[in-house]
């Protein structure tokens, strides 16, 4: 039964105890289970509509909760009207309150409604409009950002095959301005460089960034204290922007950009599926024209557009853009080895040898590798993009490797000569041809550390094999264990190539004999692994 029809038996019931049974307005609250002032009023309203009881023959539920409770729009009324539309754009602007435009209001209008009426005629009319209204944003301060969930197909030219794009999308609080458009992934630098193209397209920054948990700018999506990603937070501290992350399980706190990615779908990737695309930017280019027509659409249940309601409220508000964008950096971290090296993305960056063991951050941009001790900047080379390079500045490195506390390259020398004269011989070969031998430290490392998987046997036998093919390196001897092939038979002997003469290139009996003169603190490789490991 619904409520209507349930009131209109109270009303009948209420009726017909006060004028047939003469109860008091009490007596009837109280046998129907309702207030004092219910009673009241629904008497009172009776009487206004000029009924009595017995109620007339055949009156329905339907025409008596008619002549109770009139539609509030038939009742005459002289009291002036605000202009709403006004009302909600004015509520979009910094510290607008609605009482302080119902002040504003009764200024210009003495006789109008009190606060409270002004306050329902609000709610009612809001209720006619978009539902995106029902939030008031202010002006200039919160940004938006989701992925869509359907992507967009790319042909490969070559191969013919499709590769699916991803489609961001950046929406305004206050005027729901949008900007969207394709990218080959949701990954971190995708993502930042999402952000810095929507800035550059609305001329200015906002307050807040507003994102969806996405692993990329969430690193952990607590509801009480979210962790943003180091990069995502470093772009927004660039910008002097705040990340406030919608509450999980709050769809209201992403209800404007959520509803936006729907437009966007609708609007603009339903009108692009049927069409071919060859490349990324001419994916984006149609994305660009169908975006401006959805910018430029006017709203149904309200004046304006979003982009005229853009240059109107937001516009003004948003700060200047920094005089340079927002240079793209991955953070990671390391620990700084042995060699007074970290390695980041397969290469090889010194650090000053006062911070080996240490864990250190890393910064990487296009062309450059920055590392951070307790936030401070301890180093920065140019990047490097080939695989196993060392780069290594001079202030870094010890004044003499035989004043550098235990770690030197007679110790690899002497601790290899346990595993046999092969392995000994390898990282003496190892180690001479570098023109620093601490960059050779980690693979003689690398090569004492196999005997744990393969056995100390077999590791003499694979450095055998390793130095009579000319292979001196890490990769190559592991190799040889990996493939089985310390017990090949070796290849014929090939001349001996000339000899090398450098003043910086050291030779084998170099180790050998400063080996000698200084008492070993470690006795095995064993401790020596562990340590490394610590």
């Amino acid at each position: 039964m619904s409520k209507e029809r349930l009131s209109m038996r109270k009303v009948r019931e209420v009726l017909r105890l006060k004028y047939e049974q003469k109860l008091s307005n009490r007596a009837i609250g109280i046998s129907c289970l309702i207030g004092y002032g219910s009673v009241h009023d629904y008497l009172r309203r009776a009487k206004v509509a000029g009924l009595s009881w017995p109620l007339p023959e055949g009156l329905s539920d339907e025409d008596l909760d008619l002549l109770l409770f009139p539609p509030v729009t038939s009742l005459p009324t002289s009291r002036p009207l605000p202009d709403w539309e006004q009302v909600i754009k004015e509520l979009h602007r910094k510290g607008v309150t609605l009482s302080l435009l119902w002040e504003e209001y009764r200024g210009d209008h003495p006789d109008g409604y009190g606060y409270s009426r002004y306050c329902e005629r609000f709610e009612q009319y809001s209720g006619t409009i978009d539902p995106r209204m029902h939030q008031i944003h202010k002006a200039g301060e919160k940004l938006f950002v989701d992925y869509a969930g359907p992507t967009m197909g790319v042909t490969d030219r070559l191969t013919g095959e499709v590769e699916q794009a991803q489609i961001f999308v950046a929406t305004l609080g206050c005027s729901d301005y949008t900007y969207a458009e394709a990218t080959w992934s949701q990954s971190l630098p995708d993502w930042i460089g999402s952000h810095v193209r929507a800035l550059d397209f609305f001329g200015g920054v906002p307050q807040i960034f507003v994102p969806d948990n996405l692993k990329s700018g969430v690193t952990s999506p607590c509801y009480y204290e979210p962790t943003i990603n180091h990069t995502y937070q470093e772009m927004a501290s660039h910008y002097g922007v705040a990340v406030i992350p919608a509450r999980i399980k709050k769809p209201r706190d992403k209800a404007v950009v959520e509803n936006h990615v729907l437009i966007v779908e609708r609007q603009i990737l339903a009108r692009l599926r049927d069409r071919s695309f060859l490349s990324l930017d001419e994916l984006n280019d149609a994305i660009g024209d169908l975006l401006d027509a959805l910018n430029n659409r006017p709203f149904q249940k309200m004046a304006g557009t979003r982009r005229s309601l853009f240059e109107e409220l937001d516009a003004p508000e948003l700060r200047p853009l920094p005089a340079e964008p927002y240079q793209f950096g991955e953070w990671g971290r390391a620990t700084v080895s042995i060699d007074y090296h970290v390695s980041v993305q397969k290469s090889y960056y010194s650090v000053h040898h006062r911070l080996i063991k240490q864990e250190v951050e890393t910064r990487v941009s296009a062309g450059t590798v920055e590392i951070f001790h307790k936030n401070v900047r301890v180093a920065s080379h140019a990047r490097s993009f080939r695989e196993g390079s060392y780069s290594t500045l001079k202030e870094h490195m010890p004044s003499h490797h035989k004043n550098w506390g235990d770690w030197s390259p007679e110790r690899f020398v002497r601790w290899a000569s346990e595993i046999g004269p092969s392995t000994s011989k390898m990282v003496e070969e190892l180690l001479s041809r570098l023109v620093h031998p601490q960059q050779g430290y980690r693979r003689c490392l690398g090569i004492i550390s196999l005997t744990k998987q393969y056995g100390a046997d077999r590791v003499e036998l694979a450095c055998r094999r390793a130095l009579a093919c000319n292979a001196i390196s890490y990769q190559s001897v592991k190799q040889i264990l990996k493939n089985n092939l310390e017990t090949v038979p070796l290849p014929e002997p090939t001349p001996a190539s000339p000899s090398l003469t450098h003043d910086n290139i050291r030779g084998a009996a170099y180790y050998a004999s400063a080996g000698s003169e200084e008492t070993d603190h470690y006795s095995s490789p064993q401790l020596l692994l562990d340590i490394e490991r610590q």
